[in-house]
C-alpha cells in the first residue's frame, strides 16, 4: 500500500511541475514576436517616429496582440513609447511605458 501511494505521489509531482514549465513556457511572448522587416520596417518606423515626434527605434513586432504593427520607440529622454499601427500604416494607438529612464 505504501509503494503505491509512493508511485501516485510521485506521478502527481511530475504532472504538477510539466503543468508549471508549459504555463510558463506559454507565457513568453518573447519566442513568437517576429520582427517587421523589409520595406514595411522602413514604413512603420516612418509613422511610428512621425507620431512621436523623433527618438529612435528600439523594438518592432508583427502581429501584436493590439494591433498589426507595433514599434518601440526611445525618446531622447529615454522613455519609451509603444505606437500601434493598422496594416496601413495608420498609428491606432500609442502609449508611454511607464518604467522609462531615470524613474526607479
Amino acid at each position: 500500500m505504501r509503494k503505491r501511494v509512493a508511485v501516485l505521489t510521485a506521478i502527481v509531482v511530475t504532472l504538477a511541475a510539466a503543468a508549471a514549465g508549459i504555463a510558463i513556457a506559454a507565457g513568453d511572448d518573447d519566442a513568437t514576436e517576429a520582427p517587421i522587416t523589409g520595406n514595411e520596417l522602413q514604413k512603420a518606423s516612418a509613422a511610428a517616429l512621425a507620431s512621436t515626434g523623433g527618438g529612435r527605434v528600439t523594438g518592432t513586432e508583427v502581429g501584436d496582440e493590439e494591433s498589426y504593427y507595433e514599434v518601440e520607440v526611445t525618446l531622447d529622454d529615454g522613455h519609451q513609447v509603444d505606437v500601434q499601427l493598422d496594416k496601413n500604416f495608420n498609428v491606432v494607438s500609442s502609449d508611454a511605458d511607464s518604467d522609462g529612464a531615470g524613474e526607479d
